[in-house]
């Protein structure tokens, strides 16, 4: 089931990274009861994201720049946002 957020969040990542596989998955119901869950079923995601703009492009860096164009959503309309960024050929 895609939720409005995880929406969002390909939304915003298709149009920062034109990514050559993109896949936002919604982990909250895993969380459900636990700290940072708020009840929305959507306060815990994986973004799995390959991209021609990370190639040469440390971990850490990918991490910076998909959370730089997520803007207010990670830390504060999401608790816990998991990031597995990669180039092709990765």
């Amino acid at each position: 089931m895609t939720t409005p957020l995880a929406n969002e969040i390909q939304a915003l990542l298709t149009a920062a990274f034109a990514p050559t596989h993109l896949a936002v998955i919604n982990d909250s119901a895993k969380h459900h009861g636990h700290m940072g869950d708020d009840g929305s079923g959507e306060s815990h995601f994986t973004v799995e994201i390959e991209s021609a703009a990370f190639a040469g492009v440390s971990r850490l860096q990918r991490q910076r720049l998909v959370n730089a164009a997520l803007g207010d959503i990670p830390g504060q309309r999401v608790h816990a946002l998991a990031i597995k960024a990669k180039a092709p050929g990765e």
